[in-house]
Formats: structure tokens, sequence, C-alpha cells
């Protein structure tokens, strides 16, 4: 079996590539690849003398395969414990089978692979809904998924040449904007909605960090880390005043928690969700002047196996 460690997978996954990659496998939909809605587990976390209170891990079963392209297979804990231990909230692999023989052939760093793709993935839907002059990004968070977030963003908006980052600790802010060049850490999150273009929130949050009325008209917003009906990044005003679109609807109506909880708050109604991924890739989008367009999005098994397909080829 070989292994791929995560400085070589991201090096064979470089974001043009594999945004265009997940554009082509979202248009042909079902014909790319079969992907079943994820597994979803809740798992109690071990008690701990010095944290009694934590939130329970989650355990996620992703499958995928296409017949002349074998089989995927991801296998995720997240452990949202992780940031009081300096670790990463996502542990996760992911494994290969050869076509042919159903054998194992390939184990790809899964932290690594997440991260890129759920960044491509966030960068696609930017491509047909964020302004086409986009100057200011927002990046909420400062998770693993910060950094990709921006190098996604801005290969498919290269007129983005303001980048801000907020987080709960001002110093991970702060180390996270060092690592760009020209970015700025922020402590007035307000302030920052107000200015940006592109604001893409990347948390573990339960609760609204970007409000409605702190967003300008034309923004576009990319809702990345709420991927349980518990979490939330935005309050219900801002959906309710946006377009909204998903990678899927499977796991939009399963998993979305900014949308599910605008929906008993009564802002918003499912049914009035525009695209998925799917249907943009095919149909592209015309923005309207001066609207708001939000993207959220849950992960799915497609783009592992895209993404997963595009590193065991390469290596």
């Amino acid at each position: 079996m070989r292994v791929i460690d995560g400085p070589t997978t991201a090096t064979l996954l470089p974001y043009p590539a594999l945004i265009n990659a997940l554009d082509e496998a979202f248009a042909k939909g079902d014909a790319a690849a079969t992907a079943p809605h994820r597994l979803h587990y809740s798992v109690p976390e071990p008690a701990s003398e010095d944290q009694p209170n934590q939130a329970d891990r989650t355990l996620l079963i992703m499958p995928s395969w296409a017949q002349d392209a074998g089989v995927v297979v991801k296998l995720v804990n997240v452990v949202p414990s992780n940031s009081a231990r300096s670790l990463a909230a996502i542990q996760a692999q992911v494994l290969v089978a050869d076509a042919q023989t159903g054998s194992w052939s390939t184990l790809i760093d899964g932290a690594t692979l997440t991260a890129r793709r759920t960044a491509a993935a966030s960068a696609l839907a930017a491509r047909y809904l964020a302004p086409v002059d986009a100057q200011t990004l927002l990046v909420v968070g400062t998770g693993r998924l910060s950094l990709e977030l921006v190098q996604a963003h801005m290969s498919v908006r290269p007129s983005i040449n303001r980048v801000l980052i907020w987080g709960r600790d001002p110093a991970k802010a702060a180390a996270i904007a060092s690592e760009v060049e020209g970015a700025k850490a922020v402590s007035d999150l307000q302030q920052a909605c107000s200015q940006a273009d592109v604001i893409s929130c990347c948390t573990l949050s339960n609760q609204a960090l970007v409000k409605g009325a702190w967003v300008k008209a034309n923004t576009h917003i990319d809702l990345v880390g709420a991927y349980r009906p518990d979490l939330r990044e935005t309050d219900g005003a801002l959906v309710a005043k946006s377009q909204v679109f998903v990678d899927t609807y499977a796991g939009a109506n399963g998993e979305a928690g900014d949308l599910l909880q605008a929906v008993q708050e009564g802002h918003f109604d499912m049914a009035n969700i525009r695209a998925d991924l799917h249907q943009l890739s095919q149909q592209g989008y015309v923005r309207p002047d001066n609207s708001i367009s939000l993207f959220k999005s849950v992960g799915a098994s497609i783009e592992d196996f895209v993404a997963a397909r595009m590193v065991a080829s390469a290596a």
C-alpha cells in the first residue's frame, strides 16, 4: 500500500486543477460516481476532569465508487476538544481500492485531502456566485481550513487584494494573518463584515457569529463550519435576506445547521434553495444586482472521490 503524507497530498491537489475537476464531476452528477449520503454518528467524548463539558465527537464514514475507478472511503473523527490540545479538530484518513482487484492500494492523509477539497468546493461555488470584482475577503475562523480558504478563493477571484482574519483568539488570528502577504487580523467582526465582499466562515460555532444586519449588498457568504443541525455560523436574518445555494440537497436537508435553524425560527423555507453545485456546474448563475449570495456546504463524498483519485493517479 502506498502511503501519501500531508505535504505530498497538498502538492498533488493544486487548486485550479482540483476546482476544475470538481466542476466537471458535479456537472456529471451521478454519472461521475456513486456517492451515497455519508454515515454520521455521535461519539461520546471521554470523561476528563479538566474538560468535563466537552461536546461529543462526530464519526463520519464517506464511501464513493465508480465502475472503472475503484472505491474511495474516507473515515473522519471530528474532535472539538482537540483545540485545547493544540491538535486539529479533524482527524481523517482516505483509503483507495483498486478498480480491478479491490485491494486497498493507497492511504492518503485525510486531513489534508479534506481541507483541500472543502476549500475547493467553496471556491467552485464562489466562481459562480461571488462578485466578479471582489476585493476584500474576510475569513472567520483560525483553524486549518482558514489558510486553505484564502488560497482557494483567491484562485477564482484574483481581484481580491485585501484579506481580513477574525477569530475568538486574537493571537491565533494574528498567526494566520502572518501567513498571508498583506493580510490583517481584526478584532471587530461587525466592522469587518460590513467591509467584506466575500465572507468565508470555518468554525465549529453553535452560535451565530455573522449577523444579517452587518452584511452589505453584493456580498458572497461561504459557510463551511456548521456541519451538524445544532451548529451555526450565521443568524436567521442573514439566511432570510440571501439567495441560498448548497453543495447537495441531501446534505443540506440533513445537516446544514445554519439553514435548519433558520427554518425553525421562521426565517427560511428549504424549498427556497436556489440550486446545488450540480445545477450551478451545469447551468451557471447570473447574479442579481446588489443581491447577497449564501453558499452552505456540509461536504459530499463525490468531493473526496475526485480528490482521492487525483492523488492516487498522480502518485
